[in-house]
Protein backbone atom coordinates (compact mmCIF):
# COMPACT_ATOMS: atom_id res chain seq x y z
CA UNK A 1 0.00 0.00 0.00
CA UNK A 2 1.60 3.31 -1.02
CA UNK A 3 0.56 6.03 0.69
CA UNK A 4 -1.88 9.27 -0.98
CA UNK A 5 -1.02 12.73 -1.14
CA UNK A 6 -3.68 14.31 1.54
CA UNK A 7 -5.49 17.27 0.65
CA UNK A 8 -3.81 18.26 -2.98
CA UNK A 9 -7.47 16.73 -4.54
CA UNK A 10 -9.98 19.14 -5.72
CA UNK A 11 -12.59 17.01 -4.39
CA UNK A 12 -12.65 15.73 -1.27
CA UNK A 13 -15.40 12.89 -0.33
CA UNK A 14 -16.31 11.84 3.01
CA UNK A 15 -18.31 8.49 3.84
CA UNK A 16 -18.29 6.06 6.37
CA UNK A 17 -20.67 5.17 9.11
CA UNK A 18 -22.96 6.67 12.14
CA UNK A 19 -20.63 8.94 14.60
CA UNK A 20 -17.74 8.32 12.68
CA UNK A 21 -17.37 12.34 12.64
CA UNK A 22 -17.56 13.00 8.63
CA UNK A 23 -19.38 16.28 9.44
CA UNK A 24 -16.63 17.65 11.91
CA UNK A 25 -13.91 16.56 9.51
CA UNK A 26 -16.11 18.35 6.53
CA UNK A 27 -16.38 21.58 8.02
CA UNK A 28 -12.73 21.84 9.20
CA UNK A 29 -11.41 21.15 5.98
CA UNK A 30 -13.75 22.94 4.20
CA UNK A 31 -12.55 25.93 6.96
CA UNK A 32 -8.75 25.00 6.49
CA UNK A 33 -8.87 24.89 2.44
CA UNK A 34 -7.78 28.11 0.42
CA UNK A 35 -9.01 29.68 -2.74
CA UNK A 36 -13.08 29.02 -3.77
CA UNK A 37 -14.20 26.28 -1.83
CA UNK A 38 -17.92 24.84 -1.65
CA UNK A 39 -19.48 22.14 0.85
CA UNK A 40 -22.06 19.82 0.17
CA UNK A 41 -23.91 18.27 2.30
CA UNK A 42 -25.37 15.26 1.08
CA UNK A 43 -26.27 13.99 4.71
CA UNK A 44 -30.11 12.73 3.66
CA UNK A 45 -30.11 10.41 7.03
CA UNK A 46 -28.87 11.84 10.21
CA UNK A 47 -30.72 15.32 11.18
CA UNK A 48 -28.41 16.13 14.43
CA UNK A 49 -25.05 16.84 12.72
CA UNK A 50 -25.69 18.07 9.52
CA UNK A 51 -23.34 20.53 7.87
CA UNK A 52 -25.81 22.61 7.04
CA UNK A 53 -26.30 24.23 10.49
CA UNK A 54 -23.51 25.89 10.31
CA UNK A 55 -23.76 26.98 7.31
CA UNK A 56 -24.00 30.89 8.60
CA UNK A 57 -20.38 30.29 9.95
CA UNK A 58 -19.20 28.76 6.72
CA UNK A 59 -20.43 31.64 4.47
CA UNK A 60 -18.88 33.98 6.56
CA UNK A 61 -15.53 32.47 5.84
CA UNK A 62 -16.16 32.34 2.39
CA UNK A 63 -17.23 28.82 2.16
CA UNK A 64 -20.43 27.91 -0.57
CA UNK A 65 -22.80 25.99 1.06
CA UNK A 66 -25.00 23.41 -0.84
CA UNK A 67 -27.68 20.99 0.60
CA UNK A 68 -30.63 19.51 -0.54
CA UNK A 69 -33.20 21.70 -0.53
CA UNK A 70 -35.06 19.98 2.50
CA UNK A 71 -32.39 20.17 4.82
CA UNK A 72 -32.59 21.95 8.41
CA UNK A 73 -36.57 20.56 8.08
CA UNK A 74 -38.71 18.38 9.39
CA UNK A 75 -38.29 16.46 5.65
CA UNK A 76 -36.09 13.64 5.42
CA UNK A 77 -36.32 12.73 1.81
CA UNK A 78 -33.47 11.54 -0.72
CA UNK A 79 -34.43 13.85 -2.77
CA UNK A 80 -31.13 16.07 -4.41
CA UNK A 81 -31.98 19.00 -6.48
CA UNK A 82 -29.79 19.73 -9.73
CA UNK A 83 -28.81 23.13 -7.98
CA UNK A 84 -26.04 20.67 -6.44
CA UNK A 85 -24.67 19.58 -9.65
CA UNK A 86 -23.21 23.20 -10.06
CA UNK A 87 -20.09 22.15 -7.74
CA UNK A 88 -18.88 19.18 -10.85
CA UNK A 89 -19.02 22.08 -13.62
CA UNK A 90 -17.72 25.31 -12.06
CA UNK A 91 -14.17 26.26 -11.18
CA UNK A 92 -14.00 25.45 -7.66
CA UNK A 93 -10.49 25.18 -5.82
CA UNK A 94 -11.78 22.27 -3.35
CA UNK A 95 -14.73 20.79 -3.12
CA UNK A 96 -15.64 19.24 0.36
CA UNK A 97 -18.40 16.18 0.05
CA UNK A 98 -20.23 15.28 3.16
CA UNK A 99 -22.03 11.82 2.54
CA UNK A 100 -25.04 10.88 4.98
CA UNK A 101 -23.63 7.82 7.31
CA UNK A 102 -23.34 3.78 6.19
CA UNK A 103 -24.63 2.27 3.32
CA UNK A 104 -27.88 3.88 3.20
CA UNK A 105 -27.02 7.51 3.09
CA UNK A 106 -24.21 6.28 0.24
CA UNK A 107 -26.87 6.11 -2.08
CA UNK A 108 -26.98 9.65 -2.36
CA UNK A 109 -23.87 10.09 -3.47
CA UNK A 110 -24.26 6.97 -5.56
CA UNK A 111 -26.71 9.16 -7.60
CA UNK A 112 -24.33 11.35 -9.07
CA UNK A 113 -22.03 8.78 -10.52
CA UNK A 114 -22.40 10.33 -13.98
CA UNK A 115 -20.73 13.54 -13.10
CA UNK A 116 -17.94 11.57 -10.48
CA UNK A 117 -16.54 10.15 -13.55
CA UNK A 118 -14.90 12.88 -15.61
CA UNK A 119 -13.24 14.02 -12.25
CA UNK A 120 -12.63 11.26 -10.41
CA UNK A 121 -8.81 11.53 -11.36
CA UNK A 122 -9.51 14.85 -9.11
CA UNK A 123 -11.03 13.45 -6.17
CA UNK A 124 -9.93 11.43 -3.15
CA UNK A 125 -12.77 9.31 -0.92
CA UNK A 126 -11.91 9.00 2.52
CA UNK A 127 -13.67 6.26 4.70
CA UNK A 128 -13.76 8.07 8.21
CA UNK A 129 -13.66 5.41 11.31
CA UNK A 130 -14.00 6.61 14.77
CA UNK A 131 -13.33 3.23 16.61
CA UNK A 132 -14.97 4.05 20.02
CA UNK A 133 -18.34 3.76 17.81
CA UNK A 134 -20.56 1.01 17.33
CA UNK A 135 -19.74 -1.19 14.19
CA UNK A 136 -16.10 -0.08 13.91
CA UNK A 137 -14.99 -1.47 16.33
CA UNK A 138 -12.91 -4.10 14.83
CA UNK A 139 -11.16 -4.18 11.77
CA UNK A 140 -13.81 -6.78 10.32
CA UNK A 141 -16.26 -4.77 11.18
CA UNK A 142 -14.97 -1.81 9.86
CA UNK A 143 -14.32 -3.89 6.38
CA UNK A 144 -17.57 -5.17 6.04
CA UNK A 145 -19.11 -1.84 5.98
CA UNK A 146 -16.40 -0.56 3.86
CA UNK A 147 -18.00 -2.86 1.05
CA UNK A 148 -21.56 -1.85 2.09
CA UNK A 149 -20.93 1.35 1.66
CA UNK A 150 -18.57 1.40 -1.42
CA UNK A 151 -21.42 -0.77 -3.23
CA UNK A 152 -24.39 1.77 -2.40
CA UNK A 153 -22.28 5.04 -3.33
CA UNK A 154 -20.89 3.37 -6.53
CA UNK A 155 -17.30 4.56 -5.63
CA UNK A 156 -15.22 2.87 -3.81
CA UNK A 157 -13.10 4.56 -1.17
CA UNK A 158 -9.53 5.29 -1.57
CA UNK A 159 -7.81 5.67 2.10
CA UNK A 160 -9.06 5.34 5.42
CA UNK A 161 -9.01 8.62 8.05
CA UNK A 162 -8.78 7.78 11.93
CA UNK A 163 -10.57 10.24 13.65
CA UNK A 164 -11.10 7.78 16.66
CA UNK A 165 -12.67 9.82 19.54
CA UNK A 166 -15.16 10.30 22.72
CA UNK A 167 -15.66 13.80 21.95
CA UNK A 168 -14.12 16.10 24.87
CA UNK A 169 -12.80 12.98 26.83
CA UNK A 170 -10.44 11.48 24.00
CA UNK A 171 -6.82 11.26 25.40
CA UNK A 172 -3.88 10.15 22.62
CA UNK A 173 -4.08 6.79 24.02
CA UNK A 174 -7.87 6.52 22.98
CA UNK A 175 -6.77 7.95 19.51
CA UNK A 176 -3.37 5.29 19.30
CA UNK A 177 -5.83 2.44 20.47
CA UNK A 178 -8.22 3.34 17.38
CA UNK A 179 -5.20 3.70 15.12
CA UNK A 180 -4.17 0.37 15.29
CA UNK A 181 -7.42 -1.03 14.45
CA UNK A 182 -7.48 1.59 11.56
CA UNK A 183 -4.69 0.04 10.14
CA UNK A 184 -5.42 -3.14 10.47
CA UNK A 185 -8.29 -3.21 8.79
CA UNK A 186 -6.66 -0.79 6.02
CA UNK A 187 -4.26 -4.17 5.31
CA UNK A 188 -7.21 -6.73 5.12
CA UNK A 189 -8.41 -3.70 2.48
CA UNK A 190 -5.83 -3.10 0.72
CA UNK A 191 -5.91 0.99 0.88
CA UNK A 192 -3.88 3.38 3.06
CA UNK A 193 -4.47 4.76 6.21
CA UNK A 194 -4.28 8.68 4.88
CA UNK A 195 -4.33 10.45 8.07
CA UNK A 196 -5.14 10.84 11.59
CA UNK A 197 -7.49 13.36 12.86
CA UNK A 198 -8.60 15.31 16.04
CA UNK A 199 -8.21 17.58 18.53
CA UNK A 200 -4.86 19.81 18.66
CA UNK A 201 -2.12 17.54 20.79
CA UNK A 202 -4.02 14.27 20.59
CA UNK A 203 -1.00 12.52 17.69
CA UNK A 204 1.46 12.52 20.46
CA UNK A 205 0.93 8.71 20.95
CA UNK A 206 0.43 7.52 17.25
CA UNK A 207 3.50 6.28 15.61
CA UNK A 208 6.01 8.70 14.23
CA UNK A 209 5.28 10.32 10.75
CA UNK A 210 1.87 9.58 10.80
CA UNK A 211 0.08 12.70 9.26
CA UNK A 212 -2.40 14.40 11.39
CA UNK A 213 -5.06 17.11 10.88
CA UNK A 214 -5.76 18.93 13.92
CA UNK A 215 -9.43 20.64 14.63
CA UNK A 216 -11.19 22.35 17.23
CA UNK A 217 -15.20 20.62 16.97
CA UNK A 218 -17.78 23.81 16.13
CA UNK A 219 -20.66 21.12 16.70
CA UNK A 220 -22.45 18.90 19.27
CA UNK A 221 -25.05 16.77 19.86
CA UNK A 222 -28.44 18.25 20.96
CA UNK A 223 -28.22 16.44 23.80
CA UNK A 224 -25.15 18.18 24.46
CA UNK A 225 -25.22 21.77 23.81
CA UNK A 226 -26.38 22.68 27.40
CA UNK A 227 -23.51 20.90 28.80
CA UNK A 228 -20.71 23.02 30.40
Amino acid sequence: MSPIKTFDERFSVLVGNYGSGKTELAIALARAARGRVALVDLDIVNPYFRSAERSALLSGEGVEVFMPSFAMSTVDIPALPAELMKVFQQPYDRVIIDVGGDDTGAVALGGFAPAIRPVRSEMRVYYVVNACRPFSATPEVIAEMFGLVAARARLTPDALVNNTNLQQQTTPEVLAQGHAIVCQAAQTLGVPVAFASGLEGMQSALPPGTPYFAFEPVMLPEWMEDCP
